[in-house]
């Protein structure tokens, strides 16, 4: 047999190869897609609609209601007109706000000091359902980022942080 051949039979082995394992990668990655969801690496990563404790709606139980919004790039995101959204239309805009990479934010109901981890929503009521909502992210020109639903909207999943009902 000549080098030459040996090469060839290499090169063709070495092209099934890849082929063979590319068809099989293909139905995993296909799997994992969720239509209509865009991959970003912005995303709603925690929510906590029930919060612990009395529903008394003052400022320390409404803060205890929160979604935290994670960057898992290594590049910062201008936040900046981004909304969240519960299914009533209570919306939440982002003024000015830059999420460092690999960074979380907390985004709290009541009133308090915004910081580089915690924002502060201001309101005097509470905005995430307990039995069932869909806290909504979107970027500045109003494009679906994402969202985590929870009680009859759920897709899957624990339910760790649903509680109490405190809605009629």
């Amino acid at each position: 047999m000549s080098v030459s051949s040996s090469v060839r039979r290499l090169t063709a082995a070495a092209a099934v190869a890849a082929a063979v394992v590319g068809a099989a990668a293909l139905p995993a990655s296909a799997a994992d897609h969720h239509p209509g969801r865009h991959h970003s690496a912005v995303f709603i990563s925690d929510v906590q609609y029930d919060s612990p404790g009395r529903d008394d709606r003052s400022n320390r139980s409404l803060n205890k209601e929160w979604v935290e919004i994670t960057n898992d790039s290594r590049r910062a995101v201008n936040l900046d007109d981004w909304t969240l959204e519960d299914e009533d239309g209570h919306t939440y805009t982002f003024d000015h706000y830059r999420l460092d990479g690999r960074a979380t934010v907390r985004i709290h109901t009541g009133k308090g000091r915004d910081t580089k981890t915690d924002l502060y929503q201001d309101r005097r009521h509470y905005v995430w359902d307990n039995r069932s909502d869909t806290a909504t992210l979107r970027d500045d020109r109003d494009r679906f980022v994402d969202e985590e639903s929870w009680g009859h909207h759920r897709r899957g999943g624990d339910d760790r942080h649903h509680g109490g009902d405190r809605r009629g």
